[in-house]
């Protein structure tokens, strides 16, 4: 993909209309806008708007946008009239087909940018994808960074994702106070292509143990182990972690609430095998993880929890 693809137009009609608030001491109060109220989205807007920012939010559902406006948020029409109208806007998209169709056209995301009114992009999308987005704003008049996160939807609730930017390092540090109220690090990473290349691994390595966790769950229970006693057996070892307590007892219940969807994941794993051939490195274990996550998915399982992916396996 490269920025040609995106047929955008200029944001006419759209401006300062909301960014000319000031605190007490006079100064400006910037102006945050949010596009995409999913698990994750929907969390991190009401973080900020908690927190007492100026959020201007939009989905494509405006139904999803009410419990934000109840938080004092106000909702936009259509991703231009937010991106126009805000100083910073923080995308978080489902996959990279959404974030190209959120950002292109005439009514499009892009089409707001410009001087002073930036874009972050925290969907999880390849890092062709990623620059391209980069090369649109920035050829526009805007700041460009990419911030994809750790985390699934409880710390996206309590605020302590860790978030992986990239990019314009002058908009990493303007966007720092909304970062600080999202997440409980921010890493800078360099080049744009950087935060979506290490979202790619962090995640695929998540799957892959998550993956191998199902499997010496499943092996022990047709073993005639205890279930209980085997998340007892590897929480008191080396290798204890929050993720194995609570997926194994999901895995345990065969009852996956959704924290993060699987779809997603094997989303990302997909991803993760392309940056694979086209970094000319072989990924056997993951290439394999990626296929057990196709079949949960296939089988009726995307809605679900990732640790749904016990039932590919069992």
């Amino acid at each position: 993909m490269d920025s040609g693809r995106f047929d955008v137009h200029s944001a006419n009609g759209y401006g300062q209309a909301w960014r000319t608030k000031t605190d007490t001491g006079g100064a400006p109060v910037t102006t945050y806008g949010f596009l995409g109220l999913g698990i994750m989205g929907s969390a991190m807007a009401a973080n900020l708007a908690r927190s007492g920012f100026e959020v201007v939010v939009w989905n494509r559902t405006p139904e999803k946008a009410a419990p934000l406006v109840s938080l004092g948020a106000r909702r936009g029409e259509i991703p231009r009239e937010v991106v126009a109208t805000c100083d910073i806007t923080f995308a978080m998209l489902a996959d990279p087909a959404a974030v190209e169709a959120v950002c292109a056209g005439p009514d499009g995301a892009l089409a707001g940018v410009g001087s002073g009114h930036d874009f972050i992009n925290m969907s999880t999308v390849d890092d062709i994808t990623s620059c391209a987005i980069s090369d649109a704003v920035v050829e526009r008049g805007g700041r460009f960074l990419e911030a994809p996160v750790t985390g699934t939807k409880q710390p996206a609730e309590e605020g302590t994702l860790a978030i992986l930017a990239a990019g314009d390092e002058s908009l990493f540090e303007a966007a720092a106070p909304a970062f600080d109220v999202m997440g409980k690090t921010a890493l800078y990473l360099g080049a744009v292509g950087n935060g979506a290349r290490m979202k790619l691994v962090v995640n695929a390595i998540m799957s892959g143990v998550l993956t191998a966790l199902c499997e010496g769950m499943a092996l022990g229970l047709k073993s005639g182990l205890d279930g209980e006693q085997v998340l007892q057996v590897i929480d008191a070892g080396a290798f204890a972690n929050p993720m194995f307590r609570a997926k194994g007892r999901l895995m345990l219940d065969r009852n996956y609430p959704t924290s993060f969807p699987l779809k997603h994941t094997q989303k990302d794993l997909r991803l993760a095998v392309e940056l694979s051939e086209r970094s000319g490195q072989p990924l056997h274990c993951i290439a394999a993880v990626n296929e057990i996550f196709k079949r949960a998915r296939v089988t009726g399982h995307g809605d679900e929890d990732i640790s749904a992916v016990f039932e590919a396996i069992r």
